[in-house]
């Protein structure tokens, strides 16, 4: 576990620092027996790497097997994606697994499939309390249902009820998803493990009459799951996968700089790519890039396009596009840059060495007349001046040592840095450019908290996320930036972080595209987003509109430096598109949701947009859910339903010992009290399987076991004498 606040409580593995460890070992002794008596469910986990759960009165049985395959088609500026988890039950018992996973932040979720033998079990869109009381009761009549739900934009989870002894039943979802596009390289990116998530405690209860702050993560116990360490058990969960890419373009370089693959050549704009070696354990997010060949048009290339789609009698109109570099402002302006690195447990290994490298490269940018600042954050912070200092030798030269001796330990309370990052002794200054470089794995499940606080406090600044490692939280990144009015990057593999950090700081020093504004000369026009972010070198602009019919013009107006920009669009001339209706709907909820979190709708008015747009569209969100359930009862009346949630493999390149808590190394003390329904005492069976936090009567039970034990030592005891 994280040693301090974590994504879990430290579970009892070893004894407290100094504490005795023959005051513990009566309790212990007492839970392992009530466990072993079979009063309520555990998971546990033997030497060969099975998890394994029980239900009440039985014996211990394997959980599911999981494997899942992708097929990804990308169309232009679009992509389809096919996700099929594969549930495999080896035992003879039935059994219920839940698994959590990642999907693309920006992917509109739109279809699920249940499949069990034959029978292909298509699933309905519903609120979502309605989707889980359907579930519920499905699983409860003994019926194979199937739930997918929205945990977070890019967070989701699959509950699979009455899987029978021997049998394999499959979920399918569909979404559909926009091509990233910058610098004139398009890019389509994969999740495939839900890294573990710093949860900061809850507010300390002081007394009964005090105001308690909200949890910041009410929903944590859902974000959570079993994580295996590498270094007892082989990875699970494998991925195959498979992308039809047809650009539209004539195709140069394909690459992969994540996984090794194989690339067919179709046509001169199609391809075909696989894994090289075939299914591979699912612990790093997948990522594939192209570009245009040498010497193409660059009208046809990946930056510029205009696409429509007609569907339910109204047309969408997708538009990106790339604004001229043009020329720099005659005097650049001086920069205050604060630079922000996260050492925290989940960046130990290969994370930290990225973001110390990329922290590195952007302090040798720093130009004359420059200032900057250093904060460094896990469960605390320090900033290494009192305010921004001249990017002089001597300033450099010590925050280059305070760099290289950065090491990762800790939790991850990002709060609170990044406000100091924010505050601005100076906020009326114009004079300079104030940015933030924010560089992070984002492991953390307080992203609303975050969200809020850079919409608040974010004043002249501009934040600029740079996402680190093999598996970073691509919410919390591209939200904070686009919140920030900054862009983000993300740096899988140390061979990346020059050529990503080096494009990144090129952005900063250029200037941005600002005023922007988006006309269309037709009347009722639904367009998102509704307001323009500023545009920084390569990046081009994506909006989506909804209309009766695509005609007219599109005019974009802005300024790059002192000059004007001007580009007028004819819809008349877009191209037919697929899934375009379902990346606008995508993007007004994700618009609904911002605007809740700001203040700029009420939370009321903005589940009601957001429900409606889910619904119309049929889009799993906070507020829908996808529900399957198959109409016959199969498990026999009377027979048990053993539960499970699947474990995840850890993120390549993570440190076990560093993000759970090493058996050796004293746990720091925990920054605030938790609230008093959580559990007093915990224990897993295995550092890598946490227990449910949900608070119940299981200590009593485990008293009642150890005292029952007890009793039957003395009757055995009385009647060898008696004997």
């Amino acid at each position: 576990m994280l040693p301090l606040s974590p994504h879990h409580p430290a579970p009892l593995a070893r004894p407290a620092p100094g504490l005795p460890r023959n005051l513990l070992l009566g309790p212990l002794i007492a839970l392992l027996l009530a466990l072993i008596a079979g009063i309520g469910p555990v998971r546990a986990q033997d030497g060969s790497g099975t998890l394994l759960l029980r239900f009440e009165g039985g014996a211990p049985v394997e959980a599911p097997r999981l494997r899942a395959d992708a097929a990804i088609t990308v169309s232009g500026p679009t992509a389809r994606a096919t996700i099929t988890q594969v549930f495999r039950n080896t035992t003879s018992a039935w059994v219920e697994g839940t698994y959590l996973f990642p999907l693309p932040e920006d992917a509109a979720v739109d279809t699920m499939k249940l499949v069990v033998g034959d029978r292909v079990i298509l699933a309905e869109i519903r609120e979502r309390e309605a989707a889980r009381r359907v579930y519920e009761a499905a699983r409860q009549e003994g019926k194979a249902a199937a739930l997918t739900e929205q945990q977070r934009p890019n967070l989701f989870t699959n509950a699979v009820a009455n899987i029978g002894p021997g049998e394999t039943v499959l979920v399918q979802l569909e979404y559909q998803q926009p091509v990233r596009q910058s610098g004139g390289t398009a890019s389509l990116r994969l999740p495939t493990v839900a890294a573990p998530r710093y949860s900061p405690a809850p507010p300390a209860v002081t007394s009964a009459a005090a105001d308690v702050t909200a949890d910041p993560i009410p929903d944590r116990e859902k974000i959570e799951a079993p994580v295996l360490d590498p270094a007892r058990q082989a990875p699970v969960n494998p991925l195959s996968l498979s992308i039809d890419l047809r650009a539209g373009f004539a195709l140069g370089a394909v690459r992969s700089a994540t996984h090794a693959i194989r690339i067919e050549e179709v046509s001169e704009s199609e391809r075909r790519i696989t894994l090289a070696d075939g299914a591979t354990a699912a612990d790093r997010d997948f990522e594939l890039t192209w570009s245009a060949a040498p010497g193409t048009d660059p009208s046809a290339g990946p930056a510029v396009g205009l696409f429509r789609e007609r569907v339910a009698g109204a047309e969408t109109v997708l538009a990106l596009v790339t604004p001229p570099e043009g020329a720099a402002p005659a005097v650049a302006l001086p920069r205050d840059v604060v630079f922000v690195i996260d050492n925290s447990g989940s960046m130990g290994g290969a994370s930290i060495r990225q973001a110390k490298a990329s922290l590195l490269i952007g302090l040798d940018r720093l130009r004359p007349g420059d200032r900057f600042n250093v904060i460094r954050f896990d469960h605390s912070f320090d900033t290494l001046f009192p305010d921004v200092v001249p990017a002089d030798e001597s300033h450099l030269a010590r925050a280059k040592r305070f760099v290289a001796g950065l090491e990762a330990s800790g939790g991850t309370e990002m709060l609170a840095p990044l406000r100091a990052a924010l505050a601005d002794a100076t906020p009326e200054d114009t004079a300079r450019l104030r940015q933030i470089v924010f560089l992070t794995d984002g492991a953390i499940g307080n992203e609303a908290q975050i969200f809020s606080a850079i919409a608040a406090e974010r004043g002249r600044s501009r934040l600029f996320m740079v996402g680190i490692g093999s598996a970073p939280n691509g919410y919390l990144m591209s939200h904070a930036a686009e919140l920030g009015r900054g862009s983000f990057t993300q740096i899988d593999t140390p061979d990346q972080v020059s050529e990503r950090m080096r494009a990144l700081l090129t952005k900063l020093e250029s200037p941005a595209v600002t005023e922007l504004t988006a006309v269309f000369s037709e009347d009722g026009v639904d367009v998102t987003p509704t307001r323009l972010p500023d545009l920084y070198r390569g990046e081009p602009l994506t909006l989506s509109a909804r209309m009766r019919t695509a005609r007219g013009t599109l005019t974009l107006t802005g300024r790059i430096g002192a000059n004007p920009w001007k580009a007028v669009l004819s819809l008349d001339t877009a191209q037919p598109g697929t899934g375009i209706g379902k990346l606008w709907a995508r993007a007004k909820i994700a618009e609904a949701e911002t605007a809740r979190l700001t203040g700029r709708l009420t939370a009321e008015a903005a589940d009601a947009a957001i429900l409606r747009l889910a619904l119309d569209h049929g889009l799993t969100t906070r507020l829908t859910s996808l529900v399957a359930v198959d109409a016959t009862p199969r498990r026999p009346e009377g027979a048990r339903l053993a539960r499970a949630d699947l474990p995840l493999n850890l993120p390549a390149g993570w440190d076990f010992a560093r993000v759970f808590g090493e058996g050796d190394t004293p746990l720091p003390p925990p920054p605030r009290q938790r609230r008093a329904e959580a559990p007093a005492l915990q224990i897993a069976a295995a550092r890598a399987v946490p227990l449910p936090q949900t608070a119940t009567d299981f200590e009593i039970r485990a008293w009642l076991g150890g005292l029952l034990l007890a009793l039957g030592l003395l009757l055995a005891r009385r009647r060898r004498v008696a004997a």
